[in-house]
């Protein structure tokens, strides 16, 4: 991936709540993928010298699990996202590549219930643009990351001897980023 020869943004730029998402999907049952997301979400991308960073969070008890309840206990509780403990999903970027035709790859860490682990997204950048509700890019990203790295361990058979939960989980934001207003200001 060839290196855009600007930097693609400058200042800081915030997620709108809506429309991103920070969604994921799991194999469930063997039989078809999970999906869900977090509603609680904040993000920014911003330039750092010569770089971009991207920073964001997730209240991981905002996961669209509600039904039924006692999976949302358990998808809660200790075995899987441990929320008493630790609250948050974060991610911070490493390195930022953006090529002339917008493709995208992220390095940055990610910590899941307080363990913390390198990864590698990719997808698609759009640059900063003017609108009519202010100055927005976008970011679209996607990875796969495995769910036992970040002590997801749990796991159950099917009667018919495959596992309940798959180990691989998908995972994508797609983040409309308004650019702040102070930096608009300067």
């Amino acid at each position: 991936m060839s290196q855009a020869a600007v930097q693609p943004l400058s200042g800081t730029y915030r997620a709108q709540a809506e429309p991103s998402t920070f969604a994921f999907a799991v194999r469930h049952s063997g039989v078809f993928r999970f999906r869900g997301k977090f509603s609680d979400v904040t993000a920014t991308l911003r330039s750092e010298g010569d770089a971009l960073v991207l920073e964001g969070s997730a209240r991981a008890e905002s996961i669209s699990v509600v039904e039924p309840a006692a999976m949302r206990a358990s998808v809660l509780g200790p075995a899987f996202f441990d929320v008493e403990n630790e609250p948050d999903v974060t991610f911070r970027s490493t390195a930022i590549r953006v090529a002339d035709d917008g493709a995208a790859e992220v390095d940055g860490e990610l910590t899941i219930r307080g363990v913390t682990r390198s990864v590698t997204a990719s997808g698609r950048y759009a640059a900063p643009r003017t609108l009519s509700f202010g100055e927005a890019a976008g970011i679209q990203l996607q990875t796969t990351i495995d769910r036992r790295d970040f002590g997801f361990d749990w796991q159950a058979e099917t009667p018919d001897g495959g596992d309940a939960v798959g180990w691989d989980v998908d995972v994508e934001i797609d983040l409309l980023l308004m650019r702040d207003d102070a930096d608009a200001q300067r």
